[in-house]
């Protein structure tokens, strides 16, 4: 039957080898679309290792305030915001928080180990973050008074896999701005929102020693369940109060979330119309090349229909054909898919494109079998005595 089904093919293969190509060219299209898809699912399905609802950022701006003195004003801002009811703790940071796309990367080393790793996200962070952020922990601890004076780090899942992947990390030195010991291992940090990677993260503590204030001038704030509008506009005009010059932009990371969402997911969206369309070309394309084919054939039909052949097995044969030729475009497709993984074109995981291509493939041959089911049963409905009157 296989062998009956090729030799078929074979004696129209100029016309299914435009078939071949539509479809080849539709499964690329799918893989491409289906790995970003299939990427960006994974990664908003794994967690972010933070607790984000009920933080608000406080972007400062001292305005004209002196220098050597905006470090003292942003302590009195601390203390007071701790005091308002509705307020549960306050940490000091840097830019880089949470759903901003902001980035402080650095080359991170072990100082027995001078190779190449890829570049690392810093963030400064302090005792509080662990309560602020919720922070899930591995192993050892989060910093705390213990930590006065001593250079100290706490690193993510992924750098300690990355920098540790057979031994713990506890104890151990990592070289970041001087060698600093790790004191615990976070899980996975995922700051850059719910479709990015992880990536290794270190987070070094702000100690009572570091009076800085440009590069810390952020605040994350963790409020009460039910706190709002009104919690927003007393920290507004308490910081002014204590600074005159000084001006905040209160944003919860929930609407920074949003906000980063939804530019993600609009080119997504876009990309997956386009692709729907292409799509429904090439089924409206296989449908009238089936059409076509079907009327073209119908002395063929209707005379292996008068030597005995059911309309089941009319029907099979058509099925049965394009999906022979479906096959032949799918391995052409596979085989330019599989230059993805190995060229790393993409920048996924080799799973996604897995994933993809399985996907894409198996839409591919639902395609095929959906615009074929109408031709087919038109050919099993070619009576034989018609069609050879009609010869």
């Amino acid at each position: 039957m296989l062998k009956h089904l090729f030799t078929l093919i074979w004696n129209r293969k100029r016309a299914n080898g435009l078939l071949i190509v539509e479809i080849f060219l539709a499964f690329v299209v799918l893989f491409v679309v289906g790995s970003l898809l299939v990427y960006r699912w994974q990664n908003y399905r794994a967690p972010l290792g933070f607790a984000y609802e009920q933080v608000w950022e406080v972007d400062l701006d001292p305005g004209t305030q002196p220098k050597a003195e905006r470090y003292a004003t942003q302590q009195q801002v601390i203390q007071r915001l701790k005091s308002l009811p509705g307020v549960r703790s306050v940490t000091r940071t840097s830019s880089n928080t949470p759903f901003t796309n902001s980035h402080n990367s650095s080359n991170i080393e072990r100082p027995d180990q001078r190779i190449f790793r890829p570049p690392s996200n810093v963030y400064n962070l302090d005792d509080a973050a662990a309560d602020v952020l919720q922070l899930p922990l591995e192993e050892g601890r989060w910093f705390d008074r213990r930590d006065d004076g001593a250079p100290v780090v706490v690193i993510s899942h992924d750098m300690k896999e990355l920098m540790f992947p057979t031994e713990t990390a506890l104890g151990k030195l990592v070289v970041a701005d001087g060698n600093r010991r790790i004191v615990g291992v976070t899980a996975a940090f995922r700051a850059d929102g719910d479709f990015a990677d992880p990536k290794q993260a270190i987070f070094l503590r702000n100690g009572v020693q570091d009076t800085t204030f440009d590069h810390l001038r952020t605040l994350l704030v963790r409020v009460q369940p039910g706190a709002g509008g009104a919690l927003e506009k007393q920290m507004s005009a308490d910081i002014r109060a204590i600074g005159p010059s000084w001006s905040s932009n209160i944003t919860p990371l929930s609407e920074a979330r949003d906000k980063q969402m939804k530019a993600v997911l609009m080119p997504l969206v876009a990309l997956v119309i386009t692709c729907v369309f292409l799509v429904v070309n090439v089924a409206l394309g296989l449908f009238g090349v089936l059409w076509q084919t079907i009327n073209q054939r119908r002395s063929e039909i209707g005379l292996r229909r008068a030597i005995g052949a059911s309309a089941g097995g009319i029907s099979g044969q058509i099925l049965g054909e394009i999906l022979v030729v479906a096959t032949f475009g799918l391995a052409l497709g596979l085989l330019v898919a599989a230059q993805f993984p190995l060229l790393g074109v993409l920048g996924v995981r080799v799973g996604v494109y897995a994933t993809a291509m399985a996907l894409a493939a198996g839409l591919v041959y639902l395609l095929t079998v959906v615009c074929a089911l109408y031709p087919s049963r038109l050919a099993a409905g070619i009576q034989p005595a018609v069609a050879l009157r009609e010869e």
